[in-house]
């Protein structure tokens, strides 16, 4: 299903545009993934690792970035771009960029310049990857309640605790960690965020595979993990701050994205569908507009990013739409491809049987929807609670 040009709006956004297709259309031999459809988890990570190599050493995965950290300048709806023309040709997973674009702005922005300066370009070119440790056993969408522990000792901080849900945590070099820096009982203005080296001593990954069959997700334990003051993110107890700028980049070009791969997948199923059964075309007129919502929400935000407006509570909306777009794609899938998801072998068959999977987890993972219409509720519309 095709995707217009231009949706992104300025004259400069639409050359850079051209310009990337053309290249790409150039490029494509080595830009098409070496796998049928899906991939391994392995398959995956290592293409994507070509693709950003190749990206950065071109230039095109600089544009976007600032030049203090080996980027071209320039407007980041040309990442939004960038991101939007690949996955919406299928030539790498909506995933890709999403660790690249979460948590590159908070390291630019919050760290030491000249630790910004070291550790980003590696990340741009896929040399590294990084991951999140935010969520915990009992403290996921209510970070407010987390207990992993941050402790000063001299020029150094001790963390001691567990995460959860720590994605691609066993392929990651580096890692934004949330600790509590201020004693049990400080809520929100006591988190801390700190910039650690996943191969410091007293960090134990171990990987969960989800029903998807992909080995994602991590739980990571710090047992008196060492991390220079330098490493630390803004002020000591200014993780909240840290955390919600995170929240809000989640939101921005990784979901442009994830709508453009949406469409990229609801293309193949109309042309798969039956013409004549009226159902399945209901379905895919009805995924078509949910992503539709999802693109038009999502322009704005886009365009509130690029103008460095972040607003963590709006993007809630973002959230909520994504998930209703994500499981209408793929719930036509369902009903297209009878029996196929659940019983066949064939790479379609695992692709699409993946990406339903996952698509379940739409409404929980990055918050639970329930926890975004709630701040929708409260903090947008100023709703009063129900005692």
């Amino acid at each position: 299903m095709a995707v217009s040009g231009n949706d992104l709006g300025t004259a400069t956004t639409a050359r850079f545009r051209a310009s990337l297709v053309g290249w790409i259309e150039a490029h494509l031999p080595q830009l098409e993934p070496p796998y049928e459809d899906h991939g391994t988890t392995e398959e995956l990570l290592s293409h994507q690792r070509a693709v950003q190599r190749l990206l950065f050493d071109e230039g095109w995965m600089r544009w976007g970035w600032p030049e203090a950290v080996g980027g071209l300048g320039g407007s980041p709806l040309f990442r939004a771009v960038l991101g939007e023309e690949l996955t919406g040709r299928g030539l790498v997973h909506s995933a890709a960029f999403s660790m690249t674009e979460v948590l590159g702005p908070a390291v630019i922005e919050h760290a030491a310049p000249a630790l910004a300066a070291e550790v980003v370009p590696p990340m741009l070119r896929g040399d590294e990857s990084w991951c999140q440790g935010f969520s915990e056993p009992e403290a996921g969408s209510d970070l407010g309640s987390l207990r992993t522990t941050a402790e000063r000792d001299g020029d150094e901080w001790v963390i001691r605790g567990q995460k959860l849900w720590t994605s691609w945590a066993h392929h990651a070099a580096r890692c934004i960690v949330l600790a509590r820096s201020e004693g049990p009982g400080s809520g929100s203005k006591g988190i801390s965020a700190f910039f650690v080296d996943m191969n410091s001593p007293g960090i134990t990954v171990r990987p969960l595979e989800t029903m998807a069959g992909v080995d994602e997700f991590c739980e990571t334990f710090f047992d008196d993990v060492r991390v220079p003051a330098g490493r630390l993110l803004g002020r000591q107890g200014a993780g909240w701050q840290v955390a919600q700028h995170i929240l809000a980049c989640e939101r921005g070009p990784i979901f442009w994205q994830r709508a453009s791969w949406l469409l990229f997948h609801l293309g193949e199923l109309a042309r798969m569908a039956d013409a004549t059964d009226a159902t399945a075309q209901r379905l895919i007129g009805q995924a078509f507009a949910d992503v539709s919502a999802l693109r038009a929400r999502s322009r704005s935000t886009q365009l509130q990013v690029a103008g460095g407006d972040l607003r963590p509570a709006e993007s809630s909306v973002d959230k909520i739409l994504i998930a209703a777009a994500d499981q209408a794609v793929f719930d036509a899938a369902r009903y297209i491809l009878p029996g196929v998801i659940e019983l066949d072998d064939t790479p379609v068959a695992d692709r699409f049987r993946k990406e339903w999977a996952y698509s379940r987890a739409a409404t929980i993972y990055g918050g639970t929807s329930e926890i975004q219409r709630d701040i929708v509720a409260s903090r947008l519309l100023n709703l009063p609670r129900v005692p």
